[in-house]
């Protein structure tokens, strides 16, 4: 981002505005391909408007979705049907961490939110023994592969926006209008903690300024 002119980043900025698609939904699907078909207890961290929590409820028995922002969790409690085993918790997901054990628990988009190692150490101590916890983060590029794969990011929103929305211009989804914040972490400072808390946890870089940490308790 930091080598294109100000001139492409403010008609990448209209194009993105005009086209919007939300990167964190794109991996929802990956995310459920990292879990078990059908589970008990599940939490998800930074629910949002709930998409993922709508998921994860169609194998789980009960779903605990927790965010900090109120009129974001009064949406998706609007979007979600009554017959859905979803809970909606307006709280501080370290500070207010729900009581009891998980066989699943999620995380997308949320943890550079909150104090990292800290909130992974809540992550195990509440996951089940043989539970799996998924997060799907930001990260603050350094490295030339960091700018390089956002590089190919770059090319490959534009592309996404277009198909998604079908070539027309559209109105921002609901999930895009929850409060945000850049990374600070880097990569490297994301791998080196989460280490420390939870060894054998496997994370990758990804596409749309992303990374993934998936860890399941022995």
């Amino acid at each position: 981002m930091k080598m294109l002119s100000p001139r492409v980043l403010r008609a990448l900025e209209r194009f993105n505005a005009a086209y919007p698609w939300d990167h964190n939904a794109h991996y929802h699907r990956w995310i459920l391909r990292q879990l078990p078909m059908r589970f008990n207890n599940a939490l998800d961290v930074g629910s949002g408007s709930g998409d993922l929590a709508r998921l994860l409820a169609g194998r789980a028995s009960a779903v605990k979705a927790v965010d900090s922002d109120p009129v974001i969790t009064a949406q998706a409690q609007e979007l979600t049907p009554a017959a859905l085993p979803v809970a909606f918790t307006v709280a501080d997901a370290v500070a207010e961490f729900p009581a009891g054990s998980y066989d699943v628990i999620t995380c997308v988009a949320t943890i550079h939110h909150l104090p990292f190692a800290q909130t992974l150490t809540c992550f195990r101590r509440h996951l089940e023994p043989g539970g799996a916890l998924v997060v799907v983060g930001l990260f603050c590029a350094q490295t030339s592969v960091d700018h390089l794969l956002g590089g190919v990011a770059i090319a490959a929103n534009v592309v996404m926006g277009w198909l998604k929305n079908r070539g027309r211009p559209s109105p921002r989804p609901v999930s895009m209008t929850a409060p945000t914040r850049s990374a600070d972490m880097t990569f490297d400072d994301i791998v080196r903690e989460a280490g420390g808390v939870l060894p054998g946890a496997r994370i990758r870089r990804r596409l749309f300024w992303r990374y993934t940490l998936v860890w399941n308790r022995p």
